[in-house]
């Protein structure tokens, strides 16, 4: 699978142009995915500087990107009239989605295991509901009880 991440906001908290700290497990779940053989690019508002920066924090963690801003490492936008922005990518992690970010270990979840935002919403509904049965079923007391 290939998926794009965003920077500022998602990989580190937002602190631009400096760089923020690191949102719990992100790097860990980077590495894992890119572990599990998934195309990690890399897709920031960043350019120059700010960009090198960037990849080289997530370079001393651990986790060097498939690309940069573009859909393979060897793709230019030197006399290349078919060259876009848009990258044809799987999944997006961006904390700009509806809804926010996920915590990372959701975000591993749902890619491992192809499920969607609403599965996930879906199984946590179920299992709450579970959960208060049970514990409605335990607290019912009886008056002949002895």
């Amino acid at each position: 699978m290939t998926i794009a991440v965003d920077f500022d906001g998602t990989i580190v908290e937002h602190r631009y142009p400096e760089i923020g700290k690191e949102i719990p497990f992100a790097t860990d779940t980077l590495k894992m995915l890119i572990k599990d053989h998934h195309r990690i690019i890399l897709w920031s508002v960043r350019e120059g500087q700010l960009l090198d920066d960037a990849v080289n924090w997530c370079k001393e963690r651990g986790v060097e990107f498939y690309a940069i801003n573009r859909d393979y490492p060897e793709e230019t936008t030197d006399n290349n009239q078919n060259f876009s922005r848009k990258l044809k990518v799987d999944v997006w992690i961006d904390d700009r989605n509806i809804g926010g970010l996920p915590d990372w270990g959701t975000i591993y979840r749902m890619i491992t295991h192809h499920k969607t935002w609403n599965d996930v919403i879906d199984e946590e509904i179920s299992h709450y509901r579970l959960k208060a049965h049970d514990e409605h079923s335990r607290k019912k007391k009886h008056w002949w009880q002895f």
